[in-house]
């Protein structure tokens, strides 16, 4: 097992951050076009209350991201340009494959990581991200959550496993870094279900892994759920008991890019032992010292 900060520096030789920008779209799973609302744990926002508006120009976004992080990094830092909210290749290809180049010019983006569905990656879409990637290091990050079709109907997921497998076939053979988001503590799943998510998505090829509880957020179809006691949410032990199964079985050479998130605090619900972000680091650190 890697971590994403040791991968960083050793493929472009300092520390890299991500650049959490937004273009003008929206998701399959909410258009109608496989659902309504997005899944049942997304927030209006679609994943991106971090990023800004995707009414501004991709250059605007990539300028105020790092003007956000500007006081807390060292000057020889380098920028992921991160197309983060919603489905991010859920749009014509032209407009996509400009979004990407105009990000790709950006003299602080020394990469770009794009985060989809495994069920919006038409050949076309395909063909504007291997040029991409030819021009710059690119990552797609692939919002499996769960390998169990049943989970992923209970929420909503709108496509089944194999669609994922296909998408991660497709994207290698183009010589494509994929990196796969999994949610553990996902309604019906047992600790075993989770690592079976993670064993899954290793054995499809994924490159990374990033890791997240599931939240509570204001506004998503899991808050009535919650407050009605027809669902719960992991502890921070808990939590953390199954990652570190899950950091013990991984192959050596695998990326963990994330061990768990923080939701946006104004829509927080639960768990809120998220809340505090510095807290959650320094246990990382105290549990994970001889691992990570």
């Amino acid at each position: 097992m890697i971590t994403a900060d040791k991968y960083y520096k050793e493929r472009f030789g300092h520390k890299m951050y991500k650049a959490a920008i937004s273009l003008d779209v929206t998701c399959p799973n909410r258009d109608g076009t496989c659902g309504v609302g997005g899944c049942a744990f997304c927030s209006e926002g679609g994943s991106g209350e971090f990023a800004t508006s995707g009414s501004m120009s991709v250059t605007k976004q990539i300028d105020e991201a790092i003007g956000r992080l500007a006081s807390k990094v060292s000057a020889d830092t380098g920028y992921i340009a991160y197309f983060q909210s919603f489905t991010s290749t859920y749009c014509a290809e032209n407009y996509l494959r400009a979004s990407l180049l105009e990000a790709c010019e950006h003299p602080g983006v020394e990469a770009i990581s794009v985060a989809t569905r495994p069920d919006c990656l038409p050949e076309g879409t395909l063909d504007v991200l291997e040029q991409i990637a030819r021009k710059i290091p690119l990552f797609v990050e692939l919002g499996l959550q769960t390998s169990s079709d049943e989970v992923a109907d209970g929420f909503g997921r709108g496509y089944p496993t194999i669609v994922y497998d296909e998408a991660v076939g497709a994207l290698k053979a183009r010589g494509i870094n994929v990196i796969t988001h999994i949610i553990l503590g996902l309604p019906g799943e047992s600790p075993d279900m989770m690592l079976g998510s993670v064993r899954h998505a290793v054995e499809a090829g994924t490159d990374g892994l990033k890791l997240t509880c599931l939240y509570i957020l204001k506004g998503t179809r899991y808050e009535a759920l919650y407050k009605e006691g027809e669902i719960a949410v992991l502890g921070r032990e808990e939590y953390f008991d199954i990652v570190e199964r899950i950091l013990m079985d991984v192959p050596s050479d695998m990326v963990i890019h994330r061990l768990t998130g923080d939701g946006p605090k104004r829509l927080l619900i639960a768990p809120m032992w998220t809340s505090d972000k510095r807290q959650v680091v320094n246990y990382i650190n105290r549990r994970f010292r001889d691992i990570l």
